[in-house]
Formats: structure tokens, sequence, C-alpha cells
């Protein structure tokens, strides 16, 4: 029996534990996608106890303490941080096979030196220890970054946002890690919003103009493109329903603003070509600013009405959708590839089904532009588990060329999340190792070592086209 999350934890053979070991391991991390705040990398945080960087917002966690039976007191309500801490740690005792179990062990390995096993009977030992820990001066905000090896952070962030703490951390010589903003303009897309004309309004102050049209609304968007790209931003971030493909004229989209502006109710067919035309429209802007476009789908959000109006979005309420959008997905890439070509463009479901189905459309669009221009991405939210990862590589290997993934990104609110990189890389690492061993590719280090690398950390910094040396 091997020993619980030793150095070889899921690598099952001895190519596996040589490509993690001597090379995944080896190259840094580069975090393109996630949702940490730069104000707290700015004002180099300092969290008062585990309770607050591990609980505080993490929905991951609070959906299975929800699942274990505990009160939302306990969850989101106002326990202590102590009591909260307990019972996820209760919670955990139960979470055989889930990959919270990994990752808080990951966590209280890599960031506190804890090997013991959390649980009621551990939970006060383990808290004491990793609150005393979290009081150094070297567990501040920067501090777990630069300890998790990270080379570069992008945000997620609205066209509406002054990027105020982006430019001060770049104007911060005493921290070496870029954090840079991604463009995600999900509220100006989202005309079906019943506060969609209050947002409106604060585009119009953000932008400086006035907002009365739908040209007049992409003329808005184009002025904070150019602003976010004056403060290095590379990446656009788009979520989506699904993705949509029902086009209609210039006047038919005009009236549905129009008509919006008015507080009149729009059917499901306006909204859906309102989405279609203003999404053609940023994807034109992301290629003539050279940014990735990131296009996340597949989620039907805010299922529980009751405690959406108690707690509001992103609070583990959320669920995969079983829209399989293969033929508009794939006449939307093509419409944009008609209208002055697509950028480069990472498509994630969160729905597994969809992976082959990604895995053929990305192969209709590939060209010259970019080495795997069109990107399946990294099995996301619901899917970042063992099998899930498993399962998408495997996809992507049978139906492009993984040796071109750009790999794992984070997508957290919390700074102790970054083993979840390593997690990912153990996983890559004991698949392809499995092949090797079973005789499938060559045991040749010239080959798997940038095959490995890439996907970990080189594939990426070559495909955003980062500031970066490749490792």
């Amino acid at each position: 029996m091997k020993k619980f999350m030793d150095e070889n934890f899921l690598l099952e053979t001895e190519c596996a534990k040589d490509l993690f070991h001597n090379y995944a391991s080896q190259v840094p991390v580069l975090d393109y996608h996630c949702h940490i705040d730069p104000q707290e990398i700015y004002e180099d945080r300092k969290f008062d106890n585990i309770a607050q960087v591990w609980l505080g917002g993490d929905h991951y966690k609070w959906r299975q303490m929800r699942s274990n039976g505990i009160d939302e007191y306990y969850i989101t309500g106002d326990a202590s941080d102590w009591e909260k801490f307990e019972k996820y740690a209760e919670t955990l005792e139960k979470a055989i096979g889930n990959p919270l179990f990994h990752w808080s062990h990951l966590e209280l390995q890599r960031f506190f030196g804890i090997d013991t096993v959390l649980s009621r009977k551990t939970a006060k030992e383990i808290w004491d220890k990793a609150n005393a820990m979290l009081q150094q001066e070297d567990m501040s905000v920067r501090n777990l970054i630069k300890k998790s090896n990270v080379t570069l952070i992008c945000t997620t962030d609205d066209p509406i946002d002054d990027l105020k703490w982006h430019k001060l951390i770049k104007e911060d010589d005493s921290f070496d890690v870029q954090v840079l903003p991604a463009w995600r303009p999900d509220k100006a897309v989202n005309i079906n919003k019943p506060d969609y004309m209050e947002y409106i309004a604060k585009l119009e102050k953000a932008s400086g103009m006035q907002i009365e049209s739908f040209e007049d609304l992409k003329k808005a968007l184009a002025n904070r493109m150019d602003f976010f790209a004056e403060n290095g931003c590379t990446v656009a971030d788009h979520g989506l329903d699904y993705v949509m493909y029902v086009p209609a004229s210039d006047d038919e989209i005009e009236a549905i603003f129009a008509k919006k502006k008015n507080g009149e109710t729009l059917t499901n067919e306006e909204v859906t070509k309102f989405k279609t035309a203003i999404m053609l429209f940023l994807a034109k802007q992301n290629k003539k600013h050279d940014w990735v476009m990131q296009l996340h789908y597949g989620c039907k959000r805010d299922n529980n009405t009751k405690m959406f109006e108690k707690l509001g979005p992103d609070t583990g309420f959320d669920c995969i959708s079983n829209e399989a959008p293969g033929s508009q997905l794939a006449d939307f890439l093509n419409a944009v590839n008609m209208d002055g070509g697509l950028p480069r463009t990472i498509i994630y479901s969160l729905n597994p089904g969809d992976d082959e189905l990604i895995g053929t459309i990305i192969g209709c669009f590939q060209d010259s532009d970019a080495i795997g221009k069109i990107q399946q991405g990294s099995a996301w939210w619901f899917n970042d588990t063992k099998t899930g990862m498993q399962k998408q590589m495997t996809s992507l290997a049978n139906l492009g060329l993984l040796g071109n993934f750009v790999g794992m990104l984070t997508d957290s609110r919390s700074f102790l999340s970054y083993p979840r990189h390593e997690y990912f890389r153990r996983i890559m690492c004991n698949l392809i190792g499995g092949w090797v061993e079973n005789g499938e590719f060559p045991n040749d280090p010239e080959l798997l070592a940038p095959i490995v690398k890439g996907i970990s950390y080189n594939n990426a910094v070559r495909y955003f086209n980062f500031d970066l040396e490749q490792k």
C-alpha cells in the first residue's frame, strides 16, 4: 500500500515519477485566469487565520459542507471562523474521491508543512499551527504567491474597472510578479438581466460618453478595450450560458437595444440575436488587439432562487447545463473567421460531454497564425477532478495535439490554490507516463521533456505572448 499523499502521490509508474520530478515540478506557475483581488496583492494582505484564506468565498467548499448537512450559519453565516473551520474539517472526513480532499492536504503540506490528515479530531491542532504560521512575515499574500513560484497573474476585470490596483502594482519595484488585467465584459453582453441599463449607465461614466444606441455601446466598449490594452491586458474572458449564433441585421439589433432602453421585455430570440451581435463585435476587437479570447460556457447559474436572493451569485448554486451548442459554436467561430479572422481562442465547456465536440471543432479553424491557435481549455470548475482532467487530456490527445495544450488555470479566489497546478501536473505526468510504460510513446527525454514542460508552463508563455522566459 502506498503512503498517503507522499512525494509520488498519483504517480503510478517509474516514467510518471521521472516526468513529474525532473520536468513538470521544475517549471514555474503561470496563472492566466483567476479571480483573486489585485487590491489584496498590492496591499500585501495578511490573514488572521486559515478560515479567512480557505473558506472566505470558496463555493467549492461551501457546496460540500451543505452536502454534509451543515447549517448555513457555519458556512456563510455569523459563526466564528473557528466554528466554520471545524465544520469544514468534519465535512472533509467524508470527501473520499473528491478533489477538495487532495487540494486541502496539498495546501496544508506545501504552505504549512502539515502532513497530519484534517478531521474533527485534528482540527484544533492544525488550526493552531496554521494560524501561528500565518502571522509570520513570509505568509503575506505576496509571499504566498512567490512561494508558489508564480511568474504572472491575470485577474478578472469588468470594463468599468479603473485598474487602479494593477497600475500601483506595476509601479512597485519590490514585487516582480506581473499582475495584468483580463477583460470580462459579461455585464455588457447580458441584456436579459434586469439591471442591464443600470450597468450601461456605469459604462457611460467609465467611457466618458453617452450610450443611446447599440452603435454607441460598441464605441464605449472599444474605448474601454483601448484603456485595458494600455494597461497591459492581452486576454479576454467571456462567461456565456452557451455559445449562440443567431445573426440579425444592424437595424434589428438597434431596435432590440432601444426596446431594452425603453424598459420593454425582450423575447428569448431578441436576447439571443443581441448576444450574437455583441459577441461578434467583441471577437473582432479581440483580434484587432491581438488578445487571446477565452469562451467559458455550459453553466446553468443561480438555480436555488431562495439562496440566490439571500447570498447572491457565485455562492455554490450553479450546475452543468446540458446545452450542446455544437452547430452554433462552429457557426459562431466561422462567422468570426469570415469577418476579419479568429483571434487565438480557448474554448471551455462545463459539460464534460462536450470534450469530443470541442476537440473536433477546434481542428476546423487551426492555421499558421499561432501554434495551437484554437485550444480546448483545461477541465474547468466541476471537471478539475482527477477523472475530469484525465478525460479532457485523453480526448484532446485523441483528436488534436496534446503537446500544444496550454495547460492548467487556477480559476480561484484563494491565494492558497496554487497547488492545484501541482495536482494537474501529477495527473498529466501519470497519464503520459502510462502511455510510455505501455509502449504507446517512446521513452525518449528529448521528446517527452518539451511536452511535459510545455503543458506545464512554456506553451502558455508562448501562446499568450507574455513577456516571460520559457524554462
